[in-house]
Formats: C-alpha cells, sequence, structure tokens
C-alpha cells in the first residue's frame, strides 16, 4: 500500500511549482536534505519517477503532470478536513495563485481582487500578470489556480466564466491629422502608423482584427504593456487600439484623443479561467462567490 504523507506532497508541490529542491525547501522552510529525501521516498514509493532533470532544473514529467492536480488536490482537502475538524471555526488561510492578463492585472485588479482579499485577510494571494497566451499556458501546467484574461480561450482543460465586459478605443494624439477629423471614415486610416501590442496578446488579436477592415496602414513598434504604447500614442509616435479604461485620465487631461470609430467592432468580454481537472476547494469557491461575474460557465469559447 502506498503511504505517502502531507509532508512528501507538499515539497512534490512545490518543486513542480518552482522547478528545484532548493527553492521548494526554502519555501517550506526546509533543509535541502529533508526536502530531497522527502521526494526520493515518494518515488520509491510510487516506484517510478515524477521529475526528468534537465540543465540543474527538475520538470514534471508524464507521470508528474498527471500526479500534480492530485497532490494539489489532496493537500487542499486535507486543510479542509482540518478546517472542518475545528467547527468550521477557522478562517481560510493558505495561498492562492492567480493569473491575469495586462488589461485585468494593471487597471482591473482592485475588481478582481479586493473583495476577496477583504473577506479573507489571511490568505495570501499571488498575482501574475502577463499576456493571455502566457497565463492560458501557467493554468495548463497548474501553475495557477484561476486565471482571469481578456482573449478568447479554446482548450478542452479549460473551462471560462464571463466576468466583465470591456472595450478597446482608437487612440491618437490631440494634435493627430485624425483627431481634427469631424466625421471619420474608413478610408481616412489609410497610410496610418500604428503602435500595437506585442503577438500573443488578447489586445493584439482584436486590433489586428479591427485593422482588416481598414485601408492597410504601418506596424512603427510593438510594444507589450498598454503604458508603454499610451506613452508612445501621447509622443506622438502613432495611433493604437487601446482598453478604454487604460485610456481615461489621459483622455480628461487632454493628453490624448479617442476617435469615433463606429464602423469597428472593439468589444470583448474578460473571464474568469478555471482547470477542469483541478480540483476547486473552499479558496477557489470562496474566489469565485466574490469575483462574481456576468454568466455561469460557457464552456471552452464563446
Amino acid at each position: 500500500m502506498i503511504n505517502v504523507s502531507p509532508r512528501q506532497l507538499e515539497v512534490f508541490v512545490q518543486i513542480a511549482r518552482l522547478g528545484s529542491v532548493r527553492a521548494a525547501a526554502e519555501a517550506l522552510h526546509l533543509t535541502q536534505p529533508a526536502a530531497s529525501m522527502a521526494l526520493a521516498e515518494m518515488e520509491r514509493q510510487l516506484d517510478a519517477p515524477v521529475f526528468a532533470r534537465e540543465r540543474g532544473r527538475l520538470r514534471l514529467n508524464t507521470r508528474g503532470r498527471e500526479l500534480l492536480p492530485l497532490a494539489q488536490e489532496l493537500l487542499e482537502r486535507y486543510a479542509e478536513f482540518g478546517r472542518v475538524g475545528a467547527g468550521g471555526v477557522e478562517s481560510l488561510g493558505g495561498e492562492l495563485r492567480v493569473g491575469a492578463s495586462n488589461t485585468v492585472g494593471n487597471y482591473r485588479v482592485g475588481e478582481l481582487l479586493g473583495d476577496f482579499v477583504r473577506a479573507h485577510p489571511h490568505v495570501s494571494v499571488r498575482l501574475r500578470v502577463s499576456n493571455t497566451a502566457e497565463i492560458v499556458a501557467a493554468m495548463l501546467d497548474h501553475a495557477l489556480e484561476l486565471g482571469c484574461v481578456e482573449g478568447p480561450v479554446a482548450h478542452p482543460s479549460l473551462e471560462l466564466r464571463p466576468w466583465r465586459d470591456d472595450a478597446l478605443v482608437v487612440c491618437a494624439p490631440v494634435d493627430h491629422p485624425l483627431a481634427r477629423k469631424r466625421r471619420l471614415q474608413p478610408s481616412d486610416f489609410a497610410g496610418a502608423r500604428w503602435v500595437l501590442r506585442e503577438p500573443g496578446s488578447a489586445t493584439r488579436s482584436l486590433s489586428e482584427r479591427a485593422l482588416s477592415h481598414l485601408p492597410p496602414g504601418e506596424t512603427v513598434l510593438e510594444l507589450d504593456q498598454a503604458e508603454a504604447i499610451k506613452q508612445a500614442v501621447i509622443a506622438g509616435l502613432g495611433i493604437a487600439c487601446l482598453p478604454q479604461v487604460a485610456v481615461i485620465d489621459a483622455v480628461a487631461s487632454g493628453r490624448l484623443k479617442v476617435l469615433k470609430t463606429p464602423f469597428l467592432d472593439l468589444q470583448r468580454t474578460l473571464s474568469l479561467v478555471l482547470h477542469r481537472q483541478r480540483y476547486r476547494g473552499a479558496l477557489i469557491e470562496a474566489f469565485l462567490a466574490l469575483a462574481g461575474g456576468k454568466a455561469s460557465p460557457v464552456g471552452t469559447s464563446r
């Protein structure tokens, strides 16, 4: 009979997340030999390794990838067992790792995390901000419990829940010729100089779809942050599609002009992302209850 202990599972999960025994030991306040022994004993009981050794780092092998969500579930259930055993009087604790694409992480973090952080002060929330493609990859690797992204996601292992409506707007410097025209037409954008987000971002994908309905222009810059693009536009380097929420301050202060483009569809939905194979314990359920959203689960795409 396999007799894997909670400590061995903790070591396994932390090594999978951090990539080394040393880092896992530090995270768990263990000595490195103790962490190594815990992993070795677990692999001995399983009669199979769970990591491949690559250039000094440990990466999950096929067996390890299968076992990781089960190990995470066992640890979460173990914590819940203790909480229920104490009569439910213990407040939620532990760590919740959330991934957010750039628009959410930079401009809507209060909406996403505020209610949960206030309601559960003993939970340590770790927020990772990156583009949609990288958040999806981290979700598939079980490196995050939840994600919130601005782009469409189509993967059978992931479930999307619509969270907020959002929109892009086309922005220009206040002295740009397009900013001075009263009624814009698609033809006015011929030869326009565009500043775009990097490939892999949802903003880039939606921008490209919008630009496909306009005459050809020129991409003069590709930047990986909306703030950098905003500053580039203010400096007169080009025009851009940016999240509406990202330009409110610059428009209000007269540094940026939003162009009226009713002929472009720049609407989108921000969505919560969940892994279908991951156990949804008390932390995830509490987060979902407070994060809200505008609809129930929608499957893998919309």
